[in-house]
C-alpha cells in the first residue's frame, strides 16, 4: 500500500487537542512539511511554545491516528518533529480608523476667527445631512466649548476592548472633544509642551467617535508641536487655511501653507477660507466696508495656487453666535449661514477630488 499527503491529513484529523476540543489539523498544528519516503513518514507539529504540557500526549497520539488509519506498517515513531509558531506582530489599528476624512483647520496667526470658521463649517456639513465630529487641538487655548455652549460637559468613559474610552460630546449633530472639557475653564494651562502633545495624543487615540464622515481639527494658530503631534499620530485627508484680509494675516498664513506642503509633512491644502473679507452693518446690509482690505485672500490662494472656498462677512451674527453658543451656520437664511454652507459644499468637493487624484497620506515618521 503506498502512503500520500493527504491520507496522513485525514488521519491527524482524529487527534483532538484536549485543550483546546478541535483536531490538530483544524487547529493548523500540522506543519506543510510531511514527508514520506516509501514507509517512512515524518512531519512536524506547530506549538505556541516548547515547554508546551501536550507536546507528549499529542505525539503519541498522532502516532496512533496513523498506525490506525495509514497503516499498521507505516514508520513514524521518532519522525515526529516539534516547531514553534513564529509570534505574530499584533495587527495595529489606526487612530480614528472609523473616520473617512479628517481635515485639519489651520491658520497662520491668531484672532483671524479659525475657531469660529471651524464650528460653523462642522455645523454647516452636519446640516448637510453628513456625520461630523470636531475635534479641539488647541490645547492651550480651547474655544469650542464655549462656542457650542457646552462648557459644563463632561464626557464619560466606556470600556472597548478592556481600555477605557472617551464619549464625545454631542450638540447640533456635531460629535466634540476638546481638553475644555477636562479642565476648570476659568483656569489656565499651564503646561510644558510634552504635556500638551500628551494631551492632544490622548484625545485622539481614546476619542469614541463611531463612523464618521468627517472629522474637523481645530488647530493652535502658527506651527508648533501640536501641528508635528498631529501629523505624526494621524493620516490627515487635507488642511484647510483660514486667513484675514491683511497682509500681517496673509503673511502667515503663507508659513501655514509652506508647513503642510513640506516635503516632510506633504498635507495636501484643500484651500483658502478668507474671514472678515468685508464689514456688512446690519442697518445697511447691502453695503461692504473692507476694513482689512480687499481680496487679499482671494489673491494669496491665486498666487499659491490653491483654491479659494469662500469669503466671510463680519457680521455681529458671527460674534454673537460664537458668544452665546449657537453658531451662526444653524441659521437657514441669514447670509452668513449660506456662505458657510457653500463653503461646506467646496470643502465637500475637493475632499472628493483630492480622494480620487491623490493617495492616502502618509504619516510623518519620527525621526531621532
Amino acid at each position: 500500500m503506498s502512503f500520500y499527503p493527504s491520507l496522513i491529513l485525514d488521519a491527524l484529523k482524529h487527534v483532538v487537542h484536549p485543550g483546546k476540543g478541535k483536531d490538530i489539523v483544524s487547529l493548523e498544528m500540522v506543519e506543510d512539511d510531511i514527508r514520506i519516503d516509501g514507509k517512512r513518514i515524518s512531519f512536524s507539529l506547530l506549538f505556541d511554545r516548547a515547554n508546551d504540557p501536550m507536546v507528549a500526549s499529542l505525539k503519541k497520539a498522532c502516532v496512533q491516528a496513523i498506525k490506525s488509519y495509514v497503516g499498521e506498517d507505516a514508520e513514524i515513531e521518532g519522525n515526529i518533529f516539534v516547531k514553534i509558531k513564529p509570534k505574530q506582530k499584533p495587527v495595529e489599528i489606526k487612530p480614528m480608523n472609523t473616520v473617512k476624512n479628517i481635515v485639519a483647520v489651520a491658520s497662520g496667526k491668531g484672532g483671524v476667527g479659525k475657531s469660529t470658521v471651524t464650528s460653523n463649517l462642522a455645523v454647516a456639513l452636519a446640516k448637510a445631512g453628513y456625520s461630523v465630529g470636531l475635534l479641539d487641538a488647541d490645547i492651550f487655548g480651547p474655544s469650542i466649548p464655549k462656542m457650542f455652549q457646552t462648557e459644563d460637559a463632561r464626557p464619560v468613559l466606556e470600556k472597548v476592548n478592556g481600555k477605557d474610552k472617551i464619549i464625545p460630546v454631542e450638540k447640533y449633530g456635531v460629535k466634540m472633544l476638546s481638553i475644555g472639557y477636562f479642565v476648570n475653564p476659568d483656569d489656565a494651562l499651564i503646561w510644558r509642551g510634552a504635556m500638551a502633545t500628551n494631551a492632544l495624543r490622548q484625545l485622539i487615540n481614546d476619542g469614541l467617535w463611531g463612523e464618521l464622515d468627517y472629522l474637523l481639527i481645530d488647530l493652535p494658530p502658527g506651527t508648533s508641536d501640536i501641528h508635528l503631534t498631529l501629523v505624526q499620530s494621524i493620516s490627515l485627508t487635507g488642511a484647510v487655511i483660514v486667513s484675514t484680509p491683511q497682509d500681517v494675516a496673509l503673511a502667515d498664513a503663507i508659513k501655514g501653507v509652506s508647513m503642510f506642503k513640506s516635503k516632510n509633512i506633504n498635507v495636501p491644502v484643500l484651500g483658502l477660507i478668507e474671514n472678515m473679507a468685508w464689514f456688512t452693518p446690519a442697518e445697511l446690509p447691502d453695503n461692504k466696508y473692507y476694513i482689512f482690505g480687499k481680496d487679499g485672500g482671494k489673491r494669496l490662494a491665486e498666487k499659491l495656487e490653491i483654491p479659494l472656498l469662500g469669503q466671510i462677512p463680519i457680521v455681529q451674527s458671527i460674534r454673537e453666535g460664537g458668544d452665546n453658543g449657537e453658531p451662526v451656520a444653524l441659521s437657514d437664511t441669514s447670509v452668513t449661514a449660506l456662505a458657510f454652507a457653500h463653503i461646506a459644499e467646496k470643502v465637500v468637493q475637493r475632499v472628493e477630488h483630492r480622494n480620487i487624484a491623490m493617495p492616502e497620506t502618509k504619516i510623518v515618521e519620527i525621526k531621532k
